[in-house]
């Protein structure tokens, strides 16, 4: 199969998983860009995600919304993790633990979300 095949099925399967075709194309390779879900745009030529730093935006602000949206699924993650482990624990010492662990994510969740806006 020739890569310009694979790049195509890369593209179909792409958009059969909800990502959108968007106007903007590849700064490396000009293919053009999709929108996944997650608010991501992904080259699917190059298997990269992109990111577009407008005129007059630094690298910082325009990366922000991207590192946030990751941090706060890490976050999430971490919380349904120690949520298991409080449902199994039985012992009063790590349950307090563990509540503490809890609470520090949840906090870090609320600032992530304020940051967000």
């Amino acid at each position: 199969m020739s890569k310009k095949t694979t790049d195509l099925e890369n593209m179909a399967n792409l958009l059969k998983q909800g990502a959108t075709l968007t106007e903007h194309s590849c700064p490396a390779c000009a293919s053009p860009l999709f929108k996944l879900k997650t608010g991501e745009l992904w080259c699917a030529k190059c298997q990269k995600r992109v990111i577009l730093v407008r005129e007059g935006e630094t690298t910082e602000e325009a990366t922000k919304s991207i590192t946030l949206a990751g941090l706060e699924s890490t976050v999430l993650a971490k919380i349904q993790e120690v949520e298991a482990k409080i449902r199994e624990e039985k012992d009063p010492a790590q349950l307090e633990k563990l509540s503490a662990t809890l609470a520090a994510l949840l906090e870090n969740l609320e600032k992530i979300k304020r940051m967000k806006h």
